[in-house]
């Protein structure tokens, strides 16, 4: 049966191992070396699966002296050459999809790692953020979790910016003035020189009340009021 592709739960602790073998690539690479790096706790037999996938270092851990150089060179000639470690182990997506398989959407991945390897759903999409991350790597896909087009093709076109019609301000309303009424003053008779006084006066009659109350309420408003003889 074909060797299952290796996977991850967290592609970060990827870069973080590649980042470190660049750095010093010790002769023999564990979980010791790992855990003295405090790469992935607890996870460092997934990652040491993807350094013995992609050929970094042998069965025993020990590092391959024909791919170690290759970790000491800039990124002009590194990328180039993860690119060939992937592409070699990776070599049944690359059968299946071609040149493409560096952009192939990640459901497409996932079909294939669970058709090919026999996974379950949560396997299978972690298979494929592990190829996703060695892409990236690689310098062959954008940081983007799903690219639509390799690195080395992407292309930025500026949209010429549209002008906005301006929006239509309404006219203001003019405002109307209404001259105010003067009210005649009340109170002895004299006229007020000045400012109006308007005097409004609420009447509650008693339901119960005959003739003779409503004419005395009313007697005692005229002579208290308006003849002001109350002052």
């Amino acid at each position: 049966m074909a060797e299952k592709h290796p996977y991850t739960s967290g592609t970060g602790h990827i870069a973080q191992t590649i980042t470190q073998l660049r750095k010093a690539f010790p002769a023999v690479v564990n979980a010791d070396t790992l855990k003295k790096f405090e790469i992935a706790p607890n996870n460092e037999t997934y990652l040491l699966n993807i350094l013995k996938f992609l050929k970094v270092i042998d069965p025993d851990g020990k590092k391959n002296a024909t791919v170690a150089p290759l970790f000491h060179k800039n990124d002009d000639e590194f990328e180039p050459g993860l690119a060939k470690l992937v592409r070699d182990a990776y070599a049944q997506v690359f059968d299946t999809y071609g040149e493409e398989a560096w952009v192939t959407p990640t459901t497409k991945l996932i079909a294939f790692f669970r058709t090919h390897d026999d996974t379950s759903e949560v396997v299978g999409t972690r298979q494929a953020a592990t190829f996703r991350a060695l892409a990236r790597l690689a310098g062959k896909v954008n940081g983007s979790a799903d690219p639509a087009v390799p690195k080395t093709k992407t292309t930025t076109k500026t949209k010429p910016a549209t002008k906005k019609p301006a929006s239509a301000v309404a006219a203001p309303t003019p405002a109307v003035h209404t001259p105010a009424t003067p009210t005649p003053a009340v109170g002895n008779g004299q006229q007020s020189s000045g400012m109006a006084l308007t005097v409004r006066v609420e009447i509650n009659l008693p339901p119960g009340g005959d003739q003779a109350t409503y004419d005395a309420i009313f007697k005692s408003i005229r002579e208290n009021l308006l003849n002001g003889n109350g002052a």
